[in-house]
């Protein structure tokens, strides 16, 4: 695939612009939302949105609503970005130095809201993950999807309380949990030891960067995180990346909707996800989606929804290249 001529000039038009060259390399970074990327150009909304619009209009960039905010990343055409990455690739324009210090900026302040947050509620965590929709129908359910097993190895990115691990632990060889919050490890290595789990690794770790080698588990569990992130792509990536061939990987977490509260009560950056979003990353990742089990709350309030995707054993990997 790609561009026409005529394509290619409304895009060059549109990304022609210091300010607008400035946003797609923030972009570049991770998506965003109007009022982060004001703060980090140091420029009105109205003005950015403008600029925005813009390049929207092209094609140049995404817009997505989630609940009263709105944020942009890159096209996700692949002859689009290329594009793009060539545009900022000859950018020489040390001004970008001082807008990704900014970013940083914006990124620490949000990364100190949320572990304040997660550090407070840590002992009440497992009673707030089930104010929504019963936890008992949402394990019922996880355990259906995860399978019977026996796993050699379960991985469970974000692992909070250790709920996960304790659920499916005896289905599993060995399980390791990460987490950012050590308050949160602390209460997870309590968990697994009064559940008798003595095959249990709990490490301080990133979700965007594990440091587990690849195909290296047979259930990746990401239970409850991904709302949380700047850029829940970039985590489902490296959560597929650990899935071995013939390995399954979970994602549990909520639907869309409307409940901006949960920005400011609980540090919410998304308001959930639709059904094709995470089945588009989980696809673009090389695993083939399964169709996902939503479960809607007992009265009003968010559905909670399953999503499962396998990476093929690598006997059929050989056949289609064969």
């Amino acid at each position: 695939m790609s561009l026409t001529a005529e394509q290619t000039v409304e895009a060059l038009r549109a990304a022609g612009e210091p300010t607008r060259l400035r946003i797609l390399a923030l972009l570049a970074s991770e998506e965003l939302s109007v009022m982060e990327l004001s703060s980090v150009l140091e420029q009105s909304q109205p003005r950015v949105s403008r600029h925005l619009k813009v390049m929207s209009d092209a094609r140049l960039i995404e817009r997505f609503p989630d609940g009263a905010r709105v944020f942009y990343r890159l096209s996700s055409e692949p002859v689009t970005r290329r594009l793009i990455e060539t545009i900022l690739d000859l950018l020489a324009d040390t001004a970008g130095e001082d807008d990704l210090l900014r970013l940083d900026q914006v990124r620490n302040e949000r990364q100190a809201a949320a572990a304040a947050y997660f550090e407070r509620v840590a002992p009440q965590w497992d009673r707030i993950r089930s104010l929504y929709v019963a936890e008992t129908a949402v394990e019922a359910a996880i355990r259906q999807a995860a399978g019977d097993g026996p796993f050699e190895r379960i991985v469970d990115l974000g692992t909070g309380s250790g709920r996960m691990l304790t659920l499916l632990g005896a289905r599993a060889r060995r399980l390791t949990g990460l987490d950012l919050s050590h308050n949160m490890l602390n209460i997870a290595r309590t968990n697994v030891a009064e559940a008798g789990l003595t095959n249990v690794e709990l490490r301080h770790g990133d979700i965007f960067s594990t440091r587990l080698p690849a195909g290296s588990a047979d259930l990746v569990l990401v239970h409850q995180v991904l709302h949380y992130l700047a850029d829940p792509q970039a985590a489902v990536t490296e959560a597929a990346r650990l899935v071995s061939p013939g390995g399954r990987i979970l994602i549990v977490d909520f639907a869309q909707h409307e409940l901006e509260h949960l920005r400011a009560e609980h540090q919410h950056r998304r308001l959930g996800f639709a059904a094709e979003e995470i089945d588009g990353w989980l696809a673009d990742a090389g695993l083939t989606t399964e169709a996902p089990v939503a479960l809607p709350p007992d009265t009003d309030g968010l559905t909670v929804t399953i999503w499962g995707a396998v990476r093929p054993p690598l006997s059929a990997l050989n056949r289609s290249a064969a």
